[in-house]
């Protein structure tokens, strides 16, 4: 890219915007984006300022604005989840992509409505993938439940709660962080179980699966908001770990679970954090907790990496650095060429037979 500013005459995807380099600095651009982040901050020195956290389906940037811009005037926290519209500059910080905004417009509800649908497609991250095909395997692994008691309570627990787990996102910021991540986080975690379950006689598989497919149930309840998650009231006050248990508890005893089983499984719940500075009620003090608190980890940390490596930059070799890993990835293949956006994404999708 040559670094003469130009009138932009088209929308940028986050994506697009990354590629730009430090000869690009001071060139214009426009984007739709959904602020995932607004969080008005003092600094060191007094000054106020304005921390933003901004992105599409492709990716995400953070950006700074200081108190004095006159673009203040069009911000707040209750933004957060909103479309704006963004004008801004290139520009970098610590050389990460970091704009400087010219102009930010808020869409209305009637020019969200007023998008055409593939505008829509790019601006909301999403699985993978495909939504139908997770569904259909989610529903598999409850019917395998052997145990009667426990796949009703199951049936309970998601006939309570209706659609809302089928798109929501698995977490804010950190891994499965958009629409369908919490099917897509569950089934992997899933097909990992079924994959190692013949490893450790002593867990029980079926009190293992429904764990599985239960123990991130609360974040139904604890996220909201229709283009971007935020906590809900709920959310704050009790967390998902609490809510979930709720759930599992009133279903449990609707099913006519035996009070061992339900309390094993509820416990599952409870400690699949890992550890009570991590978010857990308790530690995991089962087979079974253990297994599933493992495997959570797991697949939160390499649900990670797969969308760091889906939008991966071909200008760099690392990513940026991504707070779950505490580090940058290296995000260049093993020998040859970077892979194109498609066969990247070829490369991520599991195969299912």
């Amino acid at each position: 890219m040559s670094a003469e500013t130009t009138t932009p005459t088209a929308l940028l995807s986050v994506s697009r915007l990354k590629d730009y380099i430090e000869a690009d600095r001071g060139r214009t651009f426009v984007s739709l984006l959904i602020a995932r982040r607004v969080t008005h901050k003092t600094a060191a020195n007094g000054n106020p300022f304005w921390s933003l956290e901004l992105g599409d389906r492709s990716g995400s940037f953070r950006c700074t604005l200081f108190g004095d811009s006159p673009v203040c005037a069009s911000l707040s926290p209750a933004l957060e989840g909103s479309a704006l519209r963004f004008e801004g500059k290139v520009d970098f910080y610590q050389g990460t992509f970091s704009p400087r905004p010219t102009h930010i417009t808020p869409l209305s509800e009637a020019e969200l409505a007023a998008l055409p649908p593939d505008a829509l497609d790019e601006l909301i991250e999403k699985a993978p993938e495909e939504a139908a095909q997770l569904r259909a395997e989610f529903e598999d692994f409850i019917k395998k439940i052997s145990h009667d008691e426990l796949r009703m309570t199951l049936r309970q627990v998601f006939d309570a709660i209706g659609e809302a787990f089928y798109a929501c996102p698995a977490a804010i910021a950190m891994h499965h962080a958009y629409r369908h991540g919490l099917l897509e986080h569950t089934v992997h975690m899933a097909r990992v179980a079924r994959a190692t379950l013949p490893l450790y006689p002593e867990v029980d598989p079926d009190l293992a699966m429904a764990g599985i497919l239960v123990h991130d149930i609360g974040k139904v309840i604890e996220y909201e908001g229709t283009l971007a998650a935020h906590r809900s009231r709920r959310g704050v006050l009790q967390g998902h770990v609490v809510l979930g248990y709720q759930l599992v508890r009133r279903a449990g005893l609707k099913a006519g679970l035996d009070e061992d089983r339900l309390e094993r499984l509820e416990h599952i719940v409870l400690s699949h954090q890992g550890a009570p500075e991590w978010g857990a009620a308790v530690y995991a003090a089962t087979p079974e907790a253990v297994f599933v608190s493992m495997i959570d980890n797991l697949d939160a940390r390499m649900g990670m990496v797969q969308r760091a490596l889906r939008q991966a930059s071909d200008q760099s070799e690392f990513s940026e650095r991504i707070p779950g890993l505490n580090t940058t990835l290296l995000t260049a293949p093993i020998g040859g060429a970077p892979p194109t956006p498609s066969q990247r994404e070829s490369l991520l999708t599991p195969k299912t037979g």
